[in-house]
């Protein structure tokens, strides 16, 4: 199976979504579809054998909607002849999702028309390199530019149509009204003529209302509807009636006095006035994800044969050394080569002071040096930065649906139908009952200067029935969540903290036990030396003997001393003049003619040491859950150096947090009761499973799921991913291995356990938002029906207008955007501790 995101333009409300959604699931061999409504995303997970992205695109295009299309150009070199030409082209026109491929010979350029986001152009650079051209970006269009573009492009289409439908729809406002109150003294007769407004209507409705009608046709053609049929019944039965009343007087709907031309204008006009709001602020919700896009540094200076040469970023390869100067970008992941720099990796880690960098120092792709100017060796180039990464998990996580989403979804897309047979009811029941039962002629719709009486029994239950089309439309429910997500995810990176998903959004907000991996995880996963403690010695001659012991050790206890060595004397240590490891026991070795011993105290033992002179100590040290090492010199018990995985600094203050919030926190430990007991006893962790092997860790967060509790799970080793599985929230550690990220669905990007509290905080703040956004997309609907139905006329003798009505929705779906703003401006609790 295969995925690929496609970019499809046009689509504007939850119906739509479903509408997409549907029509491509029934494609054979498609097994997924997920629409992203706010990026123009849509996901499809299909069998290749079966289908293909052409398949897709027809779909969408048959649906009213438009494929996004990207332009690349390239200058391929070595060309020669009309078969050089042919060859290429057939190259490029090779990949999936590939429109056309034209070769300028003379121009040696290449220029490849494909559906937006699905070409690898790394993977054509390659192919046509194998065809023995040299290849080169000759003007490819920046994605961002590409975004700003559609966004700016939807901008100017409505804009325009708001020039033309605004002033001929207030026009027939005007016209219409010109016989009430002390209009008709400055309001020229003809503006009132039925004819006239005829002719200033129906270029609005034509014009405004075109993209409603065709959408409406593709849809109905496909057996799928959405928010446009709405529009189309609204506009086109208000005009339509108005039309044969004008026209033909007598036909039995009203007669000239139940024209609707101001309805059908104005209700246009109100729906391009949303769709123009909506163009103007949907695109902000993503900033966090442009921002991280526009990260990536288009090109590279790489050091080749000793000079330095500038080429595409995604050329780069592993190994290459490059070169980055103050203020700029740094394109790969790697490893320092040579020099020093203050690096920002606040986009990438959520670290908000720059982290200095120097030889053997690891640097993220997509960090900008400060100061300072770095050679860097490539360890992972392309679509394997960690840069990269970021991007993909987050756009995969904003094209996912939480459960909540999927049941609006569902709701949204069997409303239509629901709603058109409300309508024909409330028709029905003004037309043969409720008008006679319940009509005073002083009722006046809300922003309608027509009087109800002149307009006689159909045109008022015409009019409450369209309003209730109107009304209905779920177009804020469609970007209740998704523009939620979108923000919180975005929020989320801002923060080093990245959601795989939408679901786990909502998960995170159910969790009450959290149980943390004790390696790594609340600890920094290395031991330090964290006691000296010497016997007929001082400390630095301890420390001494230690280090030339130890210097040739690769023993990981070893190496912690020789760290603590050089932080102390600032040089290395001597070598031993002979040395010999004992594995699993200990060292001996000789230095100055002295034979030193270090090791476990049964190893000194077992050499004739005497190590009672440690005892009390050592049982203390022991009992903290320390390591210790015994030095002996020419047999004789010199020392004990004491060594500790150091807890992280913040994890005492983010275990506070949690538990101040509410939360259980558990330590899932395979090491000692002694150990683990002494480090949870350090950050105030009570429940402690200590001794356990990867499935015991499973077990227990399965006792506490048995208990009824929601349990995330954090860790960073490979033996925390079942337990990371098992879990409902899996929280993997940046700093860990592959596969225990790959097993989280939220990923912890610098390790720090208080960025758990911030994505706990972020969690909690996004849902609220989404559940805000559904409250004020419900609320317009949920009370807009039945007010614009009439239900509550026979008490207020007041009725909402179709204009009103189209006004309503248009702030219905601002509302939900602007209230999503809001989350740019929340910052977790753990900040502070940041």
């Amino acid at each position: 199976m295969e995925t690929v995101n496609l970019k499809v333009y046009g689509m504007s409300c939850a119906a739509c979504v479903k509408k997409v959604e549907k029509g491509i699931s029934g494609v054979p061999g498609v097994e997924q579809v997920v629409v992203n409504l706010i990026n123009n995303q849509v996901a499809v997970k299909y069998d290749p054998q079966k289908t293909g992205i052409s398949d897709f695109a027809r779909v969408i295009e048959d649906l009213g909607y438009e494929m996004g299309v990207a332009e690349y150009k390239f200058r391929v070199e070595g060309m020669s002849c009309a078969a050089c030409v042919q060859k290429v082209e057939k190259a490029a026109r090779g990949f999936a999702g590939v429109l056309d491929a034209v070769v300028n010979l003379p121009a040696q350029q290449l220029t490849v028309k494909a559906y937006e986001g699905v070409l690898d152009v790394g993977r054509l650079k390659r192919e046509i390199r194998e065809l023995g051209y040299e290849i080169f970006n000759f003007e490819e269009i920046d994605p961002l530019a590409r975004e700003k573009e559609a966004r700016e492009k939807e901008i100017r289409h409505q804009r325009l149509k708001m020039i033309v439908v605004w002033p001929l729809a207030i026009l027939a406002m005007i016209g219409t009204m010109r016989h009430l109150w002390i209009f008709k003294y400055f309001v020229p007769e003809f503006l009132g003529n039925n004819y006239f407004l005829m002719a200033i209507t129906t270029p609005v409705v034509l014009y405004g209302g075109y993209e409603f009608f065709v959408k409406s046709y593709q849809g109905l053609k496909r057996g799928v509807t959405d928010m446009n049929l709405l529009y189309a019944t609204g506009i086109g039965s208000a005009y339509l009636i108005a039309v044969i009343n004008t026209l033909f007087p007598n036909a039995g709907f009203g007669g000239p006095k139940a024209t609707f031309f101001e309805s059908a204008a104005l209700l246009t006009a109100f729906i391009i006035l949303g769709r123009y709001l909506e163009a103007l602020t949907r695109g902000r919700t993503s900033e966090a994800l442009r921002k991280l896009i526009s990260l990536k540094p288009k090109t590279a200076r790489v050091l080749i044969n000793g000079e330095e040469k500038e080429i595409p970023a995604d050329e780069v390869e592993i190994g290459d050394l490059v070169v980055v100067r103050p203020g700029e970008t740094i394109p790969v992941d790697g490893v320092v080569e040579r020099g020093t720099a203050s690096v920002d990796e606040s986009m990438l880690t959520g670290e908000s002071l720059p982290v200095d960098k120097g030889e053997g120092s690891m640097v993220l792709g997509g960090s900008i040096i400060k100061t300072g100017a770095l050679t860097v060796k490539a360890t992972r180039v392309g679509k394997e930065t960690s840069l990269s990464r970021i991007i993909k998990l987050m756009e995969e996580a904003q094209t996912t649906k939480a459960p909540l989403q999927k049941l609006a979804d569902v709701v949204a897309g069997n409303f239509i139908l629901g709603v058109h047979i409300l309508a024909l009811v409330t028709f029905f029941f003004w037309f043969f009952y409720g008008y006679q039962a319940y009509f005073t002629p002083e009722t006046r719709f809300l922003m309608s200067p027509a009087k109800i009486a002149e307009m006689g029994v159909f045109g008022f239950s015409m009019l409450i029935s369209l309003t209730v089309l109107v009304i209905s439309c779920p177009c804020a429910v469609g970007l209740a969540m998704p523009s939620a997500i979108m923000a919180g995810t975005g929020k989320g990176a801002e923060y080093g903290v990245l959601f795989k998903n939408a679901e786990v959004i909502e998960k995170m907000t159910k969790v009450k036990v959290i149980a943390f991996d004790k390696t790594g995880t609340i600890t920094k996963g290395e031991p330090e030396v964290t006691d000296l403690i010497p016997f007929e010695i001082n400390e630095q001659q301890l420390l001494e003997l230690a280090g030339v012991a130890e210097k040739l050790s690769e023993h990981p206890l070893a190496q912690a001393i020789i760290k603590k060595y050089r932080e102390i004397n600032q040089k290395e240590p001597s070598e031993p003049a002979t040395f010999h490891n004992i594995p699993g026991k200990g060292i001996m070795a000789t230095y100055s003619g002295v034979n030193i011993l270090a090791g476990s105290e049964k190893f000194l033992q077992e050499n004739r040491v005497d190590t009672s002179l440690a005892g009390e100590i050592a049982k203390k040290l022991k009992g903290e859950g320390k390591t210790l090492v015994y030095f002996a010199a020419d047999h004789r018990l010199v020392g004990v150096i004491a060594l500790a995985d150091t807890v992280k600094e913040s994890s005492a203050k983010a275990i506070e947090l949690l538990k101040k919030k509410g939360y259980i926190p558990v330590m899932l430990t395979g090491d000692n009761e002694v150990t683990a007991r002494a480090i949870a006893q350090k950050v105030g962790i009570s429940e402690v499973v200590a001794g356990v092997l990867p499935e015991g860790k499973v077990e227990a967060i399965k006792a506490y799921q048995e208990k009824g509790y929601m349990v995330a799970m954090a860790g960073d080793g490979i033996n925390d991913a079942p337990a990371l599985t098992q879990a409902d929230v899996g929280i993997a550690m940046g700093t860990g291995t592959d596969i225990a990220k790959e097993a989280g669905e939220v990923v912890i990007v610098k390790g720090d356990l208080v960025d758990i509290v911030n994505a706990m905080d972020i969690a909690r703040a996004t849902f609220g938002k989404v559940k805000q956004n559904f409250f004020w997309a419900f609320v317009y609907n949920t009370l807009g029906i039945p007010f614009a139905a009439g239900v509550f006329y026979p008490w207020t003798k007041a009725l909402v207008s179709p204009e009103l009505a189209a006004l309503l929705m248009a702030f219905s779906s601002v509302s939900v955007t602007l209230n999503t703003l809001l989350l740019k401006r929340f910052k977790p609790s753990g900040k502070a501790v940041g």
